[in-house]
C-alpha cells in the first residue's frame, strides 16, 4: 500500500492531566478541590500510591505516557488527536453546583507536547470546570504550545469551527468537536454568538443530524477527510444507545463524516464499521487519576486504549483499526497484562450482532479490525 493512498491516525479517549496528575508533575498548581470526597488533589496521589506503590514526584513531562510513547512511535501516525478533559489554567472560579473540577497548571503543558499531539477536542464536561476565564487561559495555553483545538472557543462560531490539519500527501483533515446532552455538560456551557463555551448539540434527533451534516459539508472540500469527535453518553455501561447509532449513521449517509470519534465512557466500548466508515462509540479513558477509587462493578477505567486507524486517503474508508491496550499504574501507562486483554475481549464479545465484526486479538500487542480492501 503506497503512503500516498493511506492516512494513519491516532485517536484516543479522555486525557485527564489535572488533579492528582498535575500534583506529581514538575509545576503543580493549587491543590484545593471543591469535592464532597476530597478538598486536596494530593489525596488522589496518596490513593494511587496505596494501591500500586510510590510515585517519584516530581516526574518529567513524558512520565504519564510511559510505554505509550514507544507504541505511538512504532505506529508513526500522520496525526495525533485526543479528547482533553482538563482545564489548563492557573485560576478561574470553580463552576457552581458541579461536583468535580479538573485543572492542570499551564506550566505542565509539556506533558501534552511530549507525545506530539496535533489537536485536542474540548467539547466535553470538564473544559469549563474553572469557568469562562479558565477556558480563555486553556485556549491560550494550548495554542501557545502549538496544539490545535476543536469544540470550544470564544464564540459559537469559533467553537463549531473545525481544526484544519494538513495531511502529508494531499488535502486536509477537518476535526470537529461536539458535545451531546447526557454527557454531563451543563447547558450553561454552550457557546453563544459572543460568549465563550463549547459546541453543544441540542439533542441527537434526525433534525439535528441533518443540520449538523449541512454545517460540516459547508466546510468540506473534495479531498478532505472529516473526523467528528463527539462527547456523548454516560460514564459506565457497555450498551451502545440506539440514538448514538442512528446519529452516526445519518452523518455518514449524508457524506459529512468519515470517522465518528466518540468518548465519555470511562472504559472502551464496541466499535462499528458502517458503509466502510469507522465509528468509535466510546474510546474510554486514556489518562486519569482514578487509582484507588472503588471499581464500578466489572467495568475498568484502568484499561486504556490507543486507537490507530488507517484510512484510504481518497474515500476515507477504513483499511485497518489497530487497538493497543495499556494499563494505568502510578499515573503511568504501562504494558497491559493478560487480565486486561481478557477483559477487553469481553467488551468486544458483548457487542450485539447489529454492530458487525469486532476487533480480534492479534497477540500480546493488541487487537485489530481489517477490511477486505485493507487486508
Amino acid at each position: 500500500m503506497e503512503g500516498a493512498d493511506r492516512i494513519a491516525l491516532l485517536l484516543t479517549g479522555d486525557v485527564m492531566t489535572g488533579r492528582g496528575i498535575d500534583q506529581v508533575l514538575m509545576h503543580p498548581g493549587d491543590p484545593t478541590l471543591h469535592e464532597d470526597f476530597s478538598h486536596d488533589a494530593r489525596d488522589y496521589v496518596r490513593l494511587a500510591e496505596a494501591v500500586n506503590g510510590p510515585i517519584a514526584a516530581p516526574v518529567q513531562a513524558d512520565y504519564v505516557w510511559g510505554d505509550a510513547l514507544a507504541e505511538i512511535d512504532r505506529a508513526a501516525p500522520d496525526l495525533r488527536i485526543v479528547n482533553l478533559e482538563t482545564a489548563v489554567t492557573r485560576g478561574g472560579t470553580p463552576w457552581p453546583d458541579k461536583g468535580i473540577h479538573y485543572r492542570m497548571h499551564p506550566a505542565n503543558v509539556g506533558c501534552l507536547r511530549a507525545t506530539r499531539i496535533d489537536a485536542c477536542t474540548l467539547a466535553n464536561n470538564h473544559v469549563l470546570d474553572w469557568g469562562r476565564a479558565g477556558l480563555h487561559e486553556t485556549l491560550l495555553s494550548l495554542r501557545d504550545a502549538g496544539l490545535q483545538v476543536a469544540g470550544a472557543g470564544a464564540s459559537a462560531d469559533e467553537a463549531a469551527a473545525p481544526a484544519r490539519l494538513p495531511l502529508p500527501a494531499r488535502g486536509r483533515l477537518l476535526l470537529f468537536g461536539r458535545a451531546a446532552p447526557g454527557s454531563g455538560v451543563p447547558p450553561g456551557w454552550a457557546a453563544g454568538p459572543h460568549g465563550p463555551g463549547v459546541a453543544l448539540l441540542p439533542d441527537l434527533s434526525a433534525a439535528t443530524a441533518r443540520q449538523l451534516a449541512e454545517d460540516l459539508l459547508r466546510h468540506r472540500r473534495a479531498d478532505d477527510i472529516v473526523v467528528l469527535s463527539i462527547h456523548w453518553g454516560g460514564n459506565w455501561g457497555l450498551a451502545v444507545p440506539p440514538a448514538h447509532r442512528d446519529f452516526a449513521h445519518r452523518l455518514i449517509d449524508a457524506g459529512a463524516v468519515d470517522v465518528v470519534h466518540g468518548h465519555s465512557s470511562h472504559h472502551p466500548l464496541p466499535v462499528e464499521l458502517y458503509h466502510g466508515k469507522l465509528i468509535l462509540y466510546g474510546c474510554g479513558d486514556l489518562i486519569n487519576d482514578y487509582e484507588g477509587i472503588e471499581a464500578h462493578g466489572s467495568l475498568r477505567s484502568d484499561v486504556a486504549c490507543l486507537y490507530f486507524a488507517t484510512l484510504h486517503a481518497g474515500s476515507g474508508r477504513l483499511q485497518a483499526l489497530d487497538i493497543v491496550p495499556l494499563q494505568l499504574k502510578r499515573f503511568r501507562l504501562g504494558t497491559a497484562n493478560a487480565d486486561a486483554h481478557d477483559w477487553l475481549g469481553r467488551v468486544f464479545g458483548s457487542a450485539p450482532a447489529a454492530l458487525g465484526v469486532q476487533p480480534s486479538w492479534q497477540g500480546p500487542r493488541g487487537w485489530s479490525l481489517r477490511t477486505p480492501a485493507g487486508s
